[in-house]
Parts: structure tokens; C-alpha cells; sequence
């Protein structure tokens, strides 16, 4: 009995190996090659998720995504090449629901700082990779770096350590307007609505720290400032409006 239970079980499993698998095998091919399987997988919505800042319409566009587009024929990775040919897309992950649907999930950069570049106003990440150009007249809330990326980039990556430090500090949650101007590393300042800051190159977390305890003094005593000059290790120079402390 044992003998032909072995029998048996070995013979269901060369059935399903060498009759069963074929045929399943071929009919998925002849399905998958024939005008009802193309016509079965034109697509007819395309999904996107994680975007927000570029809208659905801009992504497809990128995407280079056409009217009645076969599911089959589309190539994920050229769909993800042109996709992350744009600045503001740092990956793409795709995947395809068949009969008919298309899902695209990306990851955006995230708005950064703004680079005042004479006179125009960029989008930039915290790599300082510009995203675009602002040109309608809603400006975010985010520290302005007035610089060169191209002709000065030290100092422009020395303004980007500085603004990281800005936010971690909470320091762009107490102001209305953080202005950081970078054209040379010792020179790099602040303008805290409208207070000048000398704040030089390095220890921006240390520097800070003494500003705001700093103006914290500066309220009490009701001194009008010109500027504050935190460059020095040693000590910090307050320019009242017609007198120098230090």
C-alpha cells in the first residue's frame, strides 16, 4: 500500500510538471502576446502618491505618460529616468496593477532656503540644490541666502551649515525675517529684522547660543541696535546706534 501511495503521489507530481505547468505556461504566453491581453491593458488611471509640491498633471507630464498608454510597453526604469531628471524628485519607486492601473510613488526635496541670486528669488534644498525659480508673489516663510553658488562656493555651503543650524536652534520660529548674507566666509552675516548680525565662519551653535542670550540683555536695557558682532570668541561688540559697547 505504502508502494503504491509513492506511486501515485510521484505520478500526480510528473502530471503536474510536465502536463499541467506547460500548458498553463503557454496559455499565459498566447495571452500576454495576443490583441486581447494589449487591448485589456491600456491603462486607465495612473496613481501618484508623495507628491507635494509637483501636481499629478506635472508629474504625468515628466513622466512623458500619454492617452491610452499599454501597460506591457511601458519601461519603468526610462519612466523613472525622466522623472528624476527634474529637481525636485529624488527617487521613484513604480509599480504596475494589472489589468490596467500604474501606481507611482516619489519622494520630493523639501524647500529648504531661498536664494536671493541678484535679484531673482531660487527654491533651494538643504544641499543647496536649486528647485525652481519663484516667480509668483507668495514667498514661504524660510531664511533668504543673498550669494552666488556658482562664483562663491564656499561660502554659499558655509550659508547652508547656517541655516541648519537656524532651524535646529528654533531661531527662525522667533523671527519674521532672517536674511543671511554670504559673500566671504569671515564676513557671512545675519540680518534678524533688521538687526545686522557679524556671525564669520564655524561655531554657528555656539554663536547663537550667545546671541540669544544677548538679546535678551539688549530688551531689558532698551539699547536701539546698529549691529552685533559675534566673530571673536573672546567677546561680542554691540554697536548701539551712536556708541560702541563692549
Amino acid at each position: 500500500m505504502k508502494k503504491n501511495r509513492f506511486l501515485d503521489t510521484a505520478w500526480k507530481k510528473k502530471y503536474l510538471a510536465y502536463g499541467v505547468l506547460p500548458v498553463i505556461v503557454l496559455a499565459s504566453i498566447f495571452y500576454l502576446v495576443s490583441p486581447a491581453s494589449k487591448q485589456g491593458s491600456i491603462i486607465s488611471k495612473v496613481v501618484f502618491s508623495g507628491n507635494i509640491h509637483l501636481s499629478d498633471e506635472e508629474l504625468r507630464n515628466l513622466a512623458g505618460l500619454r492617452v491610452r498608454e499599454n501597460l506591457l510597453s511601458i519601461s519603468s526604469r526610462k519612466v523613472a529616468e525622466k522623472l528624476t531628471g527634474s529637481p525636485w524628485i529624488k527617487s521613484v519607486s513604480i509599480r504596475k496593477e494589472f489589468p490596467d492601473r500604474l501606481h507611482v510613488l516619489v519622494s520630493e526635496a523639501e524647500p529648504f532656503a531661498l536664494l536671493d541670486l541678484k535679484g531673482h528669488l531660487f527654491i533651494v534644498d538643504d544641499k543647496g540644490k536649486l528647485l525652481e525659480e519663484l516667480k509668483d508673489g507668495s514667498m514661504p516663510f524660510l531664511p533668504v541666502i543673498s550669494g552666488n553658488p556658482f562664483s562663491e562656493k564656499e561660502v554659499f555651503s558655509e550659508a547652508i551649515n547656517l541655516a541648519k543650524v537656524i532651524k535646529k536652534t528654533g531661531l527662525l520660529s522667533r523671527k519674521d525675517h532672517i536674511e543671511i548674507i554670504a559673500h566671504k566666509p569671515q564676513e557671512m552675516a545675519l540680518n534678524l529684522d533688521g538687526i545686522v548680525v557679524k556671525i564669520g565662519s564655524g561655531d554657528y551653535e555656539e554663536k547663537l547660543v550667545r546671541l540669544t542670550e544677548l538679546e535678551e540683555e539688549i530688551k531689558n536695557r532698551q539699547i536701539p541696535v546698529d549691529y552685533i558682532d559675534l566673530r571673536f570668541e573672546s567677546r561680542v561688540i554691540v554697536k548701539p546706534v551712536n556708541e560702541v559697547i563692549r
